[in-house]
């Protein structure tokens, strides 16, 4: 019986560990044929937030097994280095991945055109644009050609030269890209975007020729004119008509040519989660530049006052946060160090007056070195004029008056402590010739003198010997 009841016990298990391994298996394969589309969001200026947020977004899709990512875009571009970095992660993505300028009114500018060449399939909502690609540098947009009415002479020097008729139709003369000028970084700028777009439009077969005009010109395309001339491949007015558009194209993905599922898939949303958000305000470069003084600042109070400790911490968390986002930020160094350097003319103007030369320097310096703190290198990464103008106010008073006060506060007299006691006016209580009492500040002290003194006698305190002190007649020559 023992026996008999074992090996029912053993059957029992047996069938419950077969039926748990076949419901985990069923499990396991449900998730795996569920198909989803993973949408990734970017409103704003391409930079070190976005480039992690993208990043890890497009981590997160292979985890998910996703069929397709769908990048909805809306900027006005960013910096180089994110952008690169951004399409980097786009070419070696496993999963297809859709860039979509959405919803209507959106626009893919500058960085953004370098994105849309580098996806899988370009898409726009109608209503959108793209294009303004000219690397910018400080002070606008550089040189790179003649203008427009220069170009119009030019076309018709070549007609001429041609022997075409202005009224015919039928000839045309091929006009070639104008070269290149400026000075040499400009044209090494310029030149390396114009290759790095065009290589990136001959992978994906788009119209590279629009995409050098797009850089060399700054040109712009609405998103019909965008299909017609071959620069983007599906106009959809949202998602769901963008998964039906894109069933059935062909892509290349990391040199394998797929052809797309997209219909009913499932959107999940990948949000920013809180890394984003904190990376996305400490790289913001009005947030930099405040974090960056507020650790100078907190650093000098803590420097001049030893031992408060507040100023101390605050300023040295302050300066490590802006040193990391000036890290990842276009920082021109030359700006920085004027920005030093003035607030160094404001402190000597403090300690050492010189009639407004140090503190009027140090200002100017302060002012040139915010303007010129970040390269723009085509982006929109710059230190807003408001921003600038009013802390540069906030630290010329505070260095110029404040400390003017502080200093002149710790210039008078002592007013408590034993130090007080010097120099102070006594009156004898008795005569003595040596030893005797005064009275001083309400009280009896023991005193000292080198001269007799009779009861009445002024006295003035010249030293403090424990709780002795040394006077002398007050009518005495000192």
């Amino acid at each position: 019986m023992n026996a008999i009841t074992r090996i029912n016990r053993f059957l029992f298990r047996y069938i419950c560990a077969v039926i748990l391994v076949i419901g985990s298996t069923l499990i396991v394969n449900a998730d795996q044929e569920k198909r989803i589309a993973v949408i990734l969001h970017v409103n704003d200026a391409i930079g070190p937030a976005i480039n992690d947020y993208i990043h890890r977004g497009l981590q997160s899709t292979v985890e998910r097994n996703a069929a397709v990512v769908i990048l909805q875009l809306d900027t006005p571009g960013g910096l180089d280095t994110s952008m690169r970095d951004i399409i980097r992660d786009i070419i070696a993505s496993p999963v297809p991945v859709i860039l979509y300028v959405s919803p209507s009114g959106a626009r893919a500018a500058s960085a953004g055109t370098y994105m849309m060449y580098a996806a899988h399939i370009a898409a726009m909502a109608p209503g959108t644009n793209l294009g303004a690609a000219t690397p910018v540098q400080i002070g606008g947009f550089p040189d790179i050609g003649p203008s427009a009415p220069e170009k119009e002479k030019e076309r018709d020097r070549k007609k001429d030269e041609a022997g075409v008729d202005e009224d015919s139709e039928e000839t045309e003369v091929k006009e070639e890209p104008p070269p290149v000028t400026g000075d040499a970084m400009t044209k090494k700028m310029v030149n390396d975007a114009i290759a790095y777009i065009r290589s990136l439009a001959e992978m994906r077969g788009r119209n590279a020729d629009w995409a050098e005009k797009a850089v060399r010109e700054g040109a712009s395309l609405s998103s019909e004119k965008a299909l017609q001339q071959g620069v983007i491949d599906i106009i959809a007015k949202d998602i769901d008509e963008l998964l039906v558009k894109a069933d059935g194209w062909r892509v290349n993905v990391v040199g394998q040519d797929i052809t797309l599922d997209t219909k009913d898939l499932e959107l999940v949303y990948i949000e920013p989660d809180w890394r984003n958000e904190f990376l996305s305000v400490i790289t913001n470069p009005n947030i930099a530049y405040i974090l960056m003084l507020l650790g100078i600042y907190g650093l000098f109070f803590e420097l001049y006052n030893p031992g408060f400790v507040l100023p101390g911490v605050v300023g040295a968390i302050c300066l490590l946060m802006a040193l990391y986002a000036m890290q990842v930020l276009p920082v021109n160094y030359a700006g920085l160090g004027l920005i030093i350097l003035g607030i160094a003319f404001m402190v000597a103007e403090v300690f050492a007056p010189s009639f407004g030369a140090l503190g009027i320097g140090g200002v100017i310096s302060f002012v040139i070195g915010s303007i010129i703190l970040f390269d723009t290198d085509g982006s929109n990464i710059q230190v807003a004029i408001p921003v600038i103008v009013t802390v540069t106010v906030i630290s010329s008073a505070f260095f110029l008056v404040a400390l003017r006060l502080v200093i002149a506060a710790q210039r008078k007299p002592v007013v408590s402590g034993k130090e007080e006691m010097l120099g102070s006016i006594g009156e004898v209580l008795e005569d003595f010739e040596h030893d005797g009492r005064i009275h001083v500040h309400g009280e009896i002290w023991q005193a000292q003198s080198w001269s007799p003194l009779k009861r009445g006698d002024k006295v003035k305190v010249t030293a403090i010997d424990g709780l002795i002190l040394h006077v002398k007649p007050l009518t005495e020559e000192n």
